[in-house]
């Protein structure tokens, strides 16, 4: 017979283990990022012409679960322990470039508001036009020429602030092309319309 002791015992000593592993992981990341870093990339995204697309970071499973509810993030799918570490260290790794804050937006979706805030950039705003169209693809043209606008804008009335947009694959494929994995950014210069016109992916650390 399992004694309740030694259930206790193994559970601490389970949890001892992942907060090892979380603060190596964090280590590792620190060293990394002083190796990985994007040359002028604040520069960039301070001259008015270049926003920083980013995946949401690490939500395990696929899509939403039926009759999902936006409002309600427990009916959705949603950042796992690792993609929360996942969205602070890319955070981190901003800093490391120079980016302290930035105007962020967010799609509506639980995932990306989360990864949006643990980026630690500053207040997270939902724009509609981030949302997923996975399930409805019809959107895709319609969505894609909201973000345009919504970049024209930003980018005129506040050329110097870095803007970053967390949304999702389906999104950042229709707007620059460009397949992506949880987690990855992509830096996307516009022109005055908001309209696409070249893109590169950004080398971070990932966890």
């Amino acid at each position: 017979m399992i004694s309740m002791k030694s259930i206790s015992t193994s559970c601490l000593n389970s949890l001892r283990s992942s907060n090892l592993i979380r603060r190596l992981l964090i280590a590792c990341f620190f060293i990394t990022a002083s190796q990985l870093t994007h040359a002028g990339l604040k520069e960039d995204l301070g001259t008015g012409a270049y926003v920083l697309m980013m995946r949401h970071a690490d939500a395990p499973g696929y899509s939403d679960p039926d009759g999902y509810n936006l409002s309600d993030c427990s009916t959705q799918r949603n950042l796992g322990e690792a993609g929360k570490t996942q969205a602070q260290m890319i955070g981190q790794w901003l800093k490391t470039q120079g980016i302290e804050s930035a105007q962020v937006f967010s799609s509506p979706w639980c995932r990306c508001k989360d990864t949006a805030a643990l980026l630690n950039k500053g207040v997270v705003t939902v724009e509609p036009s981030l949302g997923s169209f996975f399930e409805n693809r019809s959107n895709r043209q319609g969505q894609t020429r909201l973000t345009q606008i919504k970049i024209a804008q930003l980018l005129k009335t506040s050329p110097r602030e870095p803007v970053i947009m967390v949304t999702h694959q389906v999104n950042i494929q229709a707007f620059a092309g460009q397949s992506v994995s949880s987690g990855s950014m992509v830096l996307v210069k516009v022109n005055a319309s908001g309209q696409y016109v070249s893109h590169q992916l950004i080398n971070h650390p990932h966890p």
